[in-house]
């Protein structure tokens, strides 16, 4: 017992801080403590050894201090579970509970003062009092997760933060009637929506309203503390409308025109429903602080949005705030089913702190409703919170009861100080309920007669903290009518003023930074426009990524890369594909225009043409050789994604959302790979100008070929793609020549607008020893949407249409046979179609017999029933494949069979 005495004395954090090192490091700790270590390990153990060990006898006091901190430590990891955060429903039971005899301690031991409290903060108290503090922290509106994580320094400081007021707000009476304000607003909003919109969908925030006061609070204490200058919010339905007006200042007057259906003031925007439009905002606070906020359009397809808000605030973070991410703060707003189901959350999460996608942490805030559309969260998900994504990185989690308001802008806020601070995500799963059923419309009692009848008895937010303030003495019984009241009265004023209006008007998002830019029809997409750029520029930019640093050892092989790209330019004057993709981007560059490219393995390419990022054999540091040009205005920046197409895509279409004079580039690792990405197409790329108003000049590589490999990369559907085209909202191309892909490109950012475009990329063609072109091709001439044959136009008698690679294999065919009756037009820009150049160059025949589209794709895929439905120039006949459920065979033999069926069929004489 004297050897130990000394524990009686010694300051019990110290204690806890060299055990949590003993468990992780035994040997790094001092060989008595390490001695002591064992023996209370030994005495707490429920196994005997087969060798006795000598006994290690542990003064009563110390082995009950290190039962207490064991008590401390299971409210840490395990308090989450038994917190009074669920309004409305009983929490499921967890076992073992935190009751004090499941930590070796007794009734008998609540009186007894210990010091392990001084980890909480306290002086030496009472195991009672200790239980009390833990309860306040751990265990009231506030569940949280954090003791997870593997970094200390965060631990400790969620310990830290938490032991501040016991992690309770301590609000001046100022902030809590201004958060009674922004709650009587969102509360009022949304019951003068229900009187005058009856049944109307409007995905009520009833039962989450304490959301406003959060977002508030939120905005408001990022910009005055941390000097946060930009907000970029991301939210599906579940109450956009009330964050619109409340937050976003949107005039009340534009929603109730929209609630009253009333058509557009322009004839050529078919807009969109009231819940998925955006806005941005420039908001003056009474500090005199100016900020920005954002609230990103979004389509129905739930978690979408937040890879698009993502890509927008990593776009303002490089360009607008010169890298500094502390000056920018997104947001995303989840639902409880969806962040818990939707894939691309997943996706979004793992790319949160890559080099190219990172954004310095995001708060992410679930308006947890506990039901899907009619789907108990039981049948919804495994894990045991919906929020249980975040573990991934191991982000904290911050539980709480939306009926607290104090409770829910005290968690935001140490979500923001630890965002701030680590600059890591973190996540609020704020647990509420939703009044009514998916929308105002649905009968929720159908499935969940049980929740619904607790629900229905259930005062609102706003007035459980008016009572509370009242009984504080904060306020007065008149304070809250007042203020409804006044509220009222706006909103009343308000919807009588939209009944003077005739029409809607929806104002763009982010209109500010698309200033100089025009939205263009169809005449505008096929204006001509100056692509050409000088030669002896060119050759500098040639020089420029063929000559390795000073100092630098590149793989041999990658040498003989770099002297093949000179060779091309000075010496053979044929520029294979790789070249004509070099010129476009450092020409760009040069006129000060940045250049982003991501996908997976986009920094050397699919296929082993791009090589934009070199390594030093040795240090395998890395090189972009085409930002080490001296005359560069603009930079590039390449990053190899994660393997996610959705996720990643999304992020790229918010990327250039925010960023119009960046060339942003995706690229599929096989076109067909697309597919993963089909919401972002379908509700983004094809239709967001006519829905939101909203251009985008984001650039989709799909690397496309039938080279006899199977069903999978034999084709990227270019018939999808065609089928998403409408009068002007993109562009799509297959391209025949580096010269023409390059003017492509160039094309793309020289405009006055900015319109979406589908690039269908090769791969046999990317060393094609005809697929190549002189440098004079780029010194000269522009984007070519069609591409004449050379031969004699008088003898020929029929015309073949075509795009891309199959344009070679038919080259190959007619000249084997000396078929000089058969001319090869290439359409090189499929959407839109230029009608008046293709009707030119038809028009150079004069004896053509019959006109035929040509495709390797089957019949029911590639470009042939576009073609069919659009080319109007002249009756065309097909050849193709059959009609398959798969793109390709996956026997070689049979698809060169296949192929070479499809050729012969192109030159045979039959008219059908």
């Amino acid at each position: 017992m004297d050897r130990f005495s000394f524990l009686n004395t010694v300051h019990t954090g110290f204690i806890e801080d060299l055990y949590q090192q003993y468990l992780k490091d035994p040997d790094a700790v001092e060989p008595s403590w390490r001695s002591f270590f064992q023996g209370y390990d030994l005495a707490n153990s429920d196994y005997s050894l087969e060798e006795e060990e000598p006994e290690v006898e542990i003064p009563q006091q110390v082995y009950k201090e290190f039962k207490v901190i064991e008590l401390i430590n299971g409210y840490r990891t395990r308090g989450h579970l038994f917190t009074k955060t669920n309004p409305v429903r009983n929490r499921r039971t967890y076992t073992p509970t935190l009751d004090i005899e499941n930590f070796g301690l007794s009734k008998e031991d609540l009186d007894s003062v210990f010091n392990a409290g001084s980890i909480l903060g306290l002086q030496p108290t009472t195991l009672s009092e200790i239980i009390k503090h833990l309860e306040r922290i751990y265990c009231d509106s506030i569940g949280i997760e954090y003791m997870f994580i593997r970094n200390p320094e965060e631990i400790q400081w969620w310990q830290n933060k938490l032991n501040e007021n016991d992690n309770h707000p301590d609000y001046e009476i100022s902030t809590k009637k201004y958060i009674l304000s922004k709650l009587t607003q969102a509360v009022t909003f949304e019951q003068f929506l229900q009187t005058k919109y009856v049944g109307q969908k409007r995905f009520s925030l009833e039962g989450g309203e304490t959301l406003i006061p959060a977002l508030g609070g939120l905005f408001r204490i990022a910009a005055e503390r941390y000097d946060v200058d930009e907000f970029v919010l991301g939210m599906a339905h579940r109450g956009r409308l009330n964050t619109l007006v409340n937050i976003f200042r949107k005039p009340i007057r534009e929603l109730f025109n929209e609630f009253d259906g009333k058509d557009y003031d322009e004839d050529d925007f078919d807009g969109d429903v009231k819940y998925h439009l955006g806005s941005t905002i420039k908001k003056t606070l009474k500090s005199n602080k100016q900020i920005t906020m954002n609230l990103v359009p979004n389509p129905s397809h739930l978690e979408t949005v937040g890879a698009v808000a993502e890509g927008i605030a990593r776009a303002k973070i490089d360009e607008d705030y010169h890298g500094d991410s502390s000056k920018l703060l997104p947001v995303v707003v989840h639902g409880d089913a969806a962040v818990a189901g939707q894939g691309i959350v997943y996706e979004l999460i793992q790319m949160s702190k890559l080099k190219g996608y990172s954004t310095g942490g995001t708060v992410h805030i679930v308006v947890n409703n506990q039901i899907g559309f009619t789907t108990n969260y039981l049948d919804a998900r495994s894990s045991t919170y919906c929020t249980d994504v975040a573990k991934v990185t191991l982000s904290p989690v911050l539980h709480v009861n939306a009926d607290d308001v104090e409770a829910v802008t005290h968690a935001v806020l140490m979500a923001l100080d630890f965002r701030m601070r680590f600059k890591r995500d973190v996540f609020i799963d704020l647990l509420g309920y939703r009044k009514y059923g998916h929308n105002e419309g649905d009968e929720p009692r159908f499935t969940q007669p049980i929740l619904y009848k607790a629900i229905a008895k259930q005062p609102n937010p706003r007035d459980i903290y008016n009572e509370k303030l009242i009984q504080d003495g904060v306020i007065d019984e008149s304070h809250l009518p007042n203020l409804i009241e006044e509220y009222k009265n706006l909103l009343e004023k308000e919807f009588n003023r939209s009944k003077e209006d005739s029409a809607s008007k929806v104002n763009p998002f982010m209109d500010n930074v698309w200033s100089g830019f025009m939205h263009q029809d169809l005449d505008g997409l096929l204006l001509s426009v100056g692509t050409k750029y000088p030669k002896s520029r060119l050759e500098n930019i040639a020089r420029v990524v063929s000559t390795v640093p000073e100092g630098v050892k590149f793989l041999r092989k990658a040498e003989r890369i770099l002297r093949d790209r000179s060779k091309m330019v000075f010496e053979s004057n044929k520029l294979d594909w790789s070249m004509g993709e070099i010129f476009a981007f450092g020409s760009l560059m040069e006129e000060g225009y940045n250049v982003r490219i991501s996908g997976q393995d986009v920094e050397r390419g699919t296929f082993s043409h791009r090589h934009a990022i070199l390594r030093d054999e040795i240090s395998s540091e890395k090189f972009n050789l085409l930002n080490s040009n001296p005359k560069n205005k603009g930079v590039m920046s390449i990053y190899n994604s994660s393997l996610s197409e959705y996720g990643v895509l999304g992020f790229d279409y918010g990327y250039a959302m925010a960023a119009p004079n960046t060339l942003t580039i995706w690229e599929a690792q096989f076109g067909d790979f697309s597919n993963g990405a089909q919401i972002i197409f379908d509700q983004y790329v094809s239709a967001a100008e006519d829905k939101w108003k909203q251009q985008n000049g984001i650039v989709v590589l799909l690397p496309h070929g039938y080279e006899g490999q199977g069903s999978e990369h034999s084709s990227a559907r270019i018939e999808r793609y065609l089928q998403l085209c409408a009068n002007d909202n993109m562009t799509v191309a297959n391209c025949t020549t580096p010269a023409n892909f390059f003017h492509l490109l160039r094309r793309q950012m020289k405009r006055n607008f900015r319109k979406p475009l589908i690039v269908f990329t090769p791969k046999s063609l990317l060393r094609h020893p005809l697929a190549v072109s002189e440098i004079a091709e780029f010194t000269e001439g522009e984007f070519a949407e069609v591409i004449d044959d050379s031969i004699d136009p008088g003898g020929v008698e029929r015309i073949v249409l075509c795009s891309g690679k199959f344009y070679y294999d038919l080259l190959d065919e007619r000249n084997k046979n000396d078929r000089q009756d058969v001319a090869l037009i290439r359409l090189e820009q499929i959407f839109p179609l230029h009608e008046e150049k293709i009707e030119k160059i038809l028009s150079r025949y004069p004896n053509v017999k019959d006109y035929i589209w040509a495709q390797e794709e089957p019949r029911n895929m590639g470009a042939w029933s576009y073609m069919l439905q659009r080319f109007e120039l002249r009756e065309l006949k097909v050849r193709s494949r059959k009609f398959y459920a798969v793109p390709a065979t996956g026997s070689s033999t049979r698809s060169k069979r296949r192929q070479r069926r499809v050729i012969e069929s192109v030159f045979d004489n039959k008219t059908t």
